[in-house]
């Protein structure tokens, strides 16, 4: 079997509370524990948006709306080969942000235990990898500058 990087999407997912942007943080139990913004792999001839607006949809239970793209992408191994991805050995991404109205989520109760609504710096804190820290900070930048 040849092993390979699965395709994903990296959503850092908010919502504005009046002047204030808050962002959704996740608690991963399935793979890993630790706190992630919404992700997930690209299905076989989906686009990336079409992902995007599903993985949202499925960890959240929301509709996503001013869904954007940034040119920030990368690629990480896993820890250890899953046996629910079987030849995948890591996974590449794209970077998107994406708004969503209601405070209240319906979590993946299979992949996250937990959410929680934070400001900039809290959400930083709080994010396990770097990556993903790397992302926030990139999407942040953006949010507050216009």
């Amino acid at each position: 079997m040849k092993l390979k990087y699965r395709k994903a999407v990296f959503v850092v997912t908010y919502r504005k509370e009046k002047d204030k942007i808050k962002y959704l943080i996740l608690k991963r139990k399935l793979h890993w524990k630790g706190w992630e913004f919404p992700k997930g792999g690209v299905n076989k001839d989906e686009s990336l948006l079409h992902a995007v607006k599903r993985e949202i949809k499925e960890e959240t239970g929301q509709s996503a709306f001013n869904i954007k793209k940034y040119k920030y992408h990368g690629k990480y191994k896993y820890p250890r080969l899953y046996a629910d991805r079987p030849g995948i050995i890591g996974q590449t991404f794209h970077l998107f942000s994406a708004e969503l109205k209601k405070p209240k989520v319906k979590i993946d109760r299979l992949e996250h235990s937990t959410y929680k609504w934070l400001d900039f710096k809290s959400a930083l804190k709080l994010l396990t990898y770097k990556n993903k820290k790397i992302c926030l900070k990139i999407v942040n930048k953006k949010l507050t500058k216009s």
